[in-house]
């Protein structure tokens, strides 16, 4: 069985070694193809920025994986093919949404359909937590669409907390390691999700070396999509195969974005409007209202989302080793804002007009 120690930290490293040499390129791209996202009154940045960071965020995982193939550490499992193809289609609809800006519904459509295809190919919420006699429950056709509804509304949680410079990386960053060390301490333990976990966290901190404010390029929805469709999926492969009360853990690890997307659904629903209509209310937005800058706001968010991995790490038996890992990725974080400040973003003179859903 492969070690945490082995194949998944070396899958970050070289995760993060193509993406960085990959982010200059697609920033370039973005540039010089008007591929920008322009500022509006919902948006917090003041000047067009390259919008496909999902590109470089997709392209380095799945180069990652061909690499750890020709270097013999690639672990082969019955619920990988599902993830992977799933992840892949996820970025090919929100790179197309990034480009064209599609319909709302139709992208619904669009996630629904892939989420099945990844059920089919076993990625399912079979079993749930019984609160009142312990134990599980066995969901029988409730699996369906309890696992579809956590797939779409775990990616698009994740869309929807990405309107802050560096905010969405680095929760998606905690959120990834958090899962993989939960996923190893399993029985059985999953290698195999804990190494596509350590793999998104390295393409995530290399995109973070170019979006901690001032940022110099966006995930977009390919990157939203992909990321929020990755912790969605190993978080039932990893994580939900494990004991009765583990199907509560990734509501722990997940908290950010799950109440973001809540509370945002019940207060659009409320006023009359679609759950999917964009507004600038999102958690993020009244933290800034309040006062805090981006930093401060990615900060407070990032220290909740790390809370949240505590307690679910706690619950595992590896919150020593979680913080150990924390404290490494809070510096190596802070390295990466600190190299971030150093370099302005260039001004880019956009060729055409598109707005994101959110």
């Amino acid at each position: 069985m492969i070690k945490l120690t082995h194949a998944h930290i070396i899958g970050a490293f070289i995760s993060y070694l193509i993406g960085v040499f990959i982010v200059p390129l697609v920033i370039e791209f973005s540039q010089k193809e008007g591929l920008v996202d322009l500022p509006n009154e919902r948006k917090i940045h003041k000047t067009p920025i390259s919008r496909l960071g999902g590109v470089a965020i997709w392209a380095s995982a799945m180069l990652t994986f061909f690499v750890l193939v020709l270097l013999s550490y690639y672990p082969y499992g019955s619920l990988l093919s599902g993830i992977l193809l799933g992840g892949s289609l996820m970025f090919l609809l929100g790179l197309v949404d990034d480009i064209y800006n599609l319909n709302a519904k139709f992208k619904l459509f669009i996630q629904i359909s892939i989420a099945t295809i990844v059920f089919l190919l076993g990625v399912q919420i079979d079993t749930v937590f019984n609160p009142f006699g312990g134990g599980v429950l066995q969901l029988a056709w409730l699996s369906y669409p309890i696992t579809i509804l956590w797939i779409v509304g775990i990616s698009n949680a994740v869309n929807f907390i990405d309107g802050v410079d560096g905010l969405a990386g680095s929760v998606i960053t905690v959120s990834s390691i958090t899962l993989a060390l939960i996923s190893v301490a399993m029985t059985p333990a999953q290698p195999i999700t804990a190494l596509i976990a350590f793999i998104l966290a390295g393409s995530m901190l290399a995109f973070l070396t170019y979006n901690f404010n001032p940022a110099k390029i966006f995930m977009g929805d390919s990157g939203a999509l992909f990321s929020g469709f990755l912790l969605a999926t190993l978080s039932i492969a990893g994580v939900m195969k494990g004991a009765a009360i583990a199907v509560l853990l990734p509501f722990l690890v997940l908290a950010v974005p799950i109440i973001d997307i809540t509370f945002s659904s019940i207060r659009r629903i409320m006023k009359g409007k679609s759950p999917f209509v964009a507004d600038a209310e999102h958690i993020h937005h009244k933290l800034l209202k309040a006062g805090l800058s981006q930093k401060k706001t990615v900060v407070v968010l990032t220290l909740f989302a790390i809370g949240g991995g505590a307690l679910a790490t706690y619950f595992t038996g590896t919150l020593k080793n979680y913080f150990l890992y924390i404290a490494v990725l809070i510096l190596i974080m802070l390295v990466l804002s600190f190299i971030s400040l150093r370099t302005k973003p260039q001004a880019i003179e956009p060729h055409n007009e598109s707005e994101d859903d959110e």
